[in-house]
């Protein structure tokens, strides 16, 4: 039986399903102002350097407003695409919903007469999903010129490639505004409560807690109008509000103000939404405020994980302070283990919960209550994989975690770690939100994969995040490989992250690899879901559904060394 304090998993067909759903309508960022961006790239003529087949998955596809059709290229790193708005236009903002096969590295070219092409955004960590880039200049010809590919084995892929013109991207000053909608309370035209969302409730969409949600009943259809309401407990002078929404977004609604709950003013209208986060510059006054929906993006129906209001007046309820961000390089040592010991040495128990069982995800291993792991008199812990008959695996391995232990929020948590190398090897140093152990079923508690390896391949590694709206195969992240191209089974190396409110920096070798800026993750993914503690977790599997199988060529006992885990703030 698999512990409690911890459950692996990578589920692929949630995973899937998630990225079925989003393919199934184009989720552009917007921040929503008084200014109204236009889409002026749709059904205008567009050429590319090549297609994936003759006569199939070509350029037009990708301008066509229709999110079930593609463009594809053949497989090959150099390609290009581009689109004629036919005239002169002033470029506000180029918006990308890729298909899996997306671009690690590309720019964004202007051009006024198709030959000769001014860069106007350029990138090499390119996360794919749904991108919304902010650029300025004017362009007849919009080109992506595409350079580095995140599967290596295809070419490139995007459902859509919209180009906008006007509209303001940037929200005013709130100046003196607060939250007001903090625990307040809410009602729903209806709301969900079964096997798939329970509950969801409209009180949810007001608690400060991304990783909860609002959503429409299904139990007689989803249907419009939808709509959800907050009573603010007096009247407010609205400025601002924001929508964190789940894929059942609304197309069409309006945010509408109240003094009595029975007569609404409408202070803000759209016909064009588009999901994901909305941050609408508005002003009003009310004791209640609601958004009123009319039109759905989906068959489903209206969904928010947070709905924020600002402003002044009101009676606010302060929500729980965050801690400070750390300054980095952050030097307060408040957790770390060095392995030091004489030979034979256990786990320490003070530090670390030992978490036998069966692992997920198709993994062959039996993780054993610590006869897998014990010190190397050399300042390392060793664990070791076997071939093993144990709890009816055929292998077993090690996994513990700081679950109980010890917990943080924010800071700079930094292993040094040697891989085994072998296939079917799959070592991990990564985190889960703490409230996993108090019930909160993953993956909306939140997972932050700082380093895993696949012993297939030791020259790359992957971190990743992964929340409700990006789990799985489909989790916010990327791989890279170490300065010189090293084989990372060799030799020690350092993985580490620093985290605060406004994200997670991954770095090698103290060399960043990644950065998972919130406010890029809200607006191209989906909700933040890792503002509260999370603990620490070390292991090494044997096999799995990413990895795949041992073979005979899968060297046992295998070892994966670790030298320190530290954290700092």
């Amino acid at each position: 039986m698999t512990s409690p304090i911890l459950v692996r998993r990578r589920p692929f067909a949630l995973a899937l399903a998630v990225l079925g759903l989003l393919a199934t309508y184009f989720v552009v960022t917007m921040t929503r102002a008084d200014a109204a961006e236009v889409v002026v790239s749709q059904g205008k003529p567009a050429t590319a350097s090549s297609t994936q087949i003759a006569g199939a998955y070509l350029a037009s596809e990708a301008v066509d407003g229709n999110t079930g059709t593609r463009w594809a290229s053949a497989y090959g790193a150099a390609q290009w695409w581009q689109v004629d708005l036919g005239t002169p236009t002033a470029v506000s903002r180029i918006a990308i919903n890729w298909e899996a096969a997306y671009a690690k590295g590309f720019t964004i070219q202007f051009s006024s007469d198709g030959s000769s092409f001014t860069q106007a955004y350029a990138t090499t960590t390119g996360p794919g999903g749904q991108q919304s880039i902010t650029v300025s200049g004017t362009a007849r010809y919009v080109r992506i010129n595409l350079t580095a590919r995140a599967l290596e084995a295809y070419g490139y892929s995007f459902w859509e490639f919209q180009v906008f013109a006007g509209g303001t991207t940037t929200p005013p000053t709130s100046g003196t505004a607060q939250l007001l909608s903090y625990n307040k309370p809410a009602l729903a035209s209806t709301w969900q409560n079964d096997v798939n969302c329970n509950p969801c409730s409209p009180d949810k969409a007001f608690d400060n807690d991304p990783a909860s949600r609002w959503a429409t009943s299904s139990t007689n259809g989803w249907v419009d109008p939808g709509w959800i309401s907050v009573d603010l407990g007096a009247t407010a002078q609205i400025s601002q509000v924001v929508l964190q929404w789940d894929p059942a977004y609304g197309t069409a609604y309006q945010i509408q103000v109240s003094p009595d709950n029975v007569n609404w003013t409408s202070i803000y209208s759209t016909t064009t939404g588009n999901g994901l986060k909305d941050v609408i510059n508005a002003t009003g006054t009310g004791r209640y405020v609601r958004m009123y929906g009319t039109a759905r993006s989906s068959a489903y129906g209206y969904s928010l994980w947070e709905f924020s209001i600002y402003g002044t007046g009101g009676a606010p309820a302060t929500p729980p302070a965050k801690p400070a961000d750390p300054t980095f390089p952050a030097t307060r040592l408040v957790f770390s283990d060095e392995f030091n010991g004489t030979s034979g040495t256990r786990v320490d128990q003070s530090k670390w919960t030992l978490d036998p069982g069966t692992g997920q995800n198709g993994e062959q291993q039996y993780y054993s209550n610590g006869d897998n792991a014990a010190l190397d008199g050399q300042g390392h812990l060793v664990m070791t994989a076997r071939k093993e008959t144990v709890g009816g695996r055929d292998y077993t391995s090690h996994r513990m975690n700081t679950g109980g232990k010890f917990t943080f929020q924010y800071g700079r948590v930094e292993a040094r770690v040697k891989v085994p190398k072998g296939q079917g090897f799959w070592p991990a140093f990564w985190m889960m939100g703490a409230d996993f152990l108090t019930g909160r079923p993953w993956p909306y508690n939140g997972e932050v994969d700082i380093m895993e390896v696949l012993g297939k391949d030791t020259f790359t590694s992957y971190s990743t995040l992964h929340a409700p709206m990006y789990n799985g195969g489909g989790g916010y992240g990327g791989s890279y490989k170490a300065a010189g191209g090293a084989d990372l089974s060799n030799d020690f190396h350092t993985w580490a992250a620093e985290w605060d409110s406004k994200g997670i920096k991954y770095f090698l070798d103290n060399t960043q690899v990644f950065y998972a800026e919130k406010e890029t993750v809200e607006n191209t993914r989906g909700a933040w879901i890792f503002d509260h503690p999370f603990y620490l977790i070390l292991n090494l599997a044997v096999g799995g559904d990413w990895p795949g199988a041992v073979d005979a060529t899968t060297p046992f006992p295998s070892q994966m060394l670790v030298d320190y885990v530290r954290v700092y703030q």
